[in-house]
């Protein structure tokens, strides 16, 4: 509580610094990677494009408040664990998905475009982000959306949004090359509410009661361990497929450009003398 009150205290007192107001517009692109139940050791292994677009505004030469638009591609596969269990069980899912977030944004260094000295800066940011995701799954060269088959028996009606919200943060540096434009690289976090990114969570289904329901693409997409060539699958009805007290998260590191347009304001007028 004391250092959450000092945060607060450091950055009210840099709103007194100098002002140097205005609006920021650009673009980043770099990679996004998933962190959940195929991907819970943060492997590099399948990372996917992810593309942003950014606005900021400025209060001055250290706070901001941004709204960014992203979208990008997630994956996760079992079989490139080195987790045994991982292994057998040979889940897989990809998904493409657009966020939205609303940031406030702080700079550890006054940032003043145009400036010889204080041109460059480290900088953190937090906010709530939305985000709509899909999970499907590749079976026989044809991909499944996931959802709709209810891989873990969930009844109908019951099955997991679509969209979910949560927190975003992370951290970036910023150079500015000339007044207007500017070089940003940042390291961006989504931990969203729900632990279905990848279509895993609890536990495997009666895969009777779910080719009734949903169909045997169903049943092969929830229980894939027999592609390792097991004699059986591991699949019992109740067993754990995935940990479901942990809710999945992705990051994405990008690099763009961004422009100030900076903001035009008005001289005051001057009193006239008595």
């Amino acid at each position: 509580m004391k250092g959450f009150s000092l945060l607060v205290l450091f950055i009210a007192l840099s709103f007194a610094g100098y002002s140097q107001k205005g609006y920021e517009l650009g673009g980043m692109i770099g990679i996004s990677n998933y962190i959940g139940d195929i991907n819970p050791n943060f492997s590099l292994k399948t990372p996917g494009l992810s593309i942003c677009g950014l606005g900021r505004y400025n209060f001055n030469n250290r706070i901001s408040i941004r709204a960014d638009l992203a979208a990008g591609r997630l994956v996760g596969k079992d079989n490139l664990s080195e987790n045994n269990f991982q292994q057998a069980r040979n889940l897989s899912f990809r998904t493409d998905y657009l966020d939205g977030s609303l940031d406030f944004e702080f700079n550890f260094l006054p940032l003043v475009h145009g400036s010889r000295d204080k041109y460059f800066t480290p900088y953190v940011f937090a906010g709530l982000a939305f985000m709509y995701y899909n999970p499907k799954a590749n079976l026989d060269g044809t991909w499944y959306a996931l959802r709709p088959l209810v891989t873990e028996g969930q009844v109908k009606g019951a099955e997991y949004a679509q969209i979910t919200a949560g927190l975003t943060y992370g951290m970036g540096v910023k150079v500015d090359l000339s007044y207007e434009w500017s070089l940003n690289v940042e390291l961006s976090v989504r931990q969203v509410g729900t632990d279905y990114l990848d279509d895993v969570s609890t536990v495997y289904p009666n895969t009777f009661e779910l080719a009734a329901l949903r169909g045997d693409i169903a049943v092969q997409l929830s229980d894939r361990s027999l592609e390792t060539g097991r004699p059986e699958p591991i699949g019992e009805p109740g067993r754990q497929r995935g940990v479901s007290s942990v809710n999945d998260a992705y990051y994405s590191f990008r690099v763009g450009l961004v422009y100030y347009i900076g903001l035009l304001q008005c001289p005051a007028l001057s009193k006239p003398r008595p």
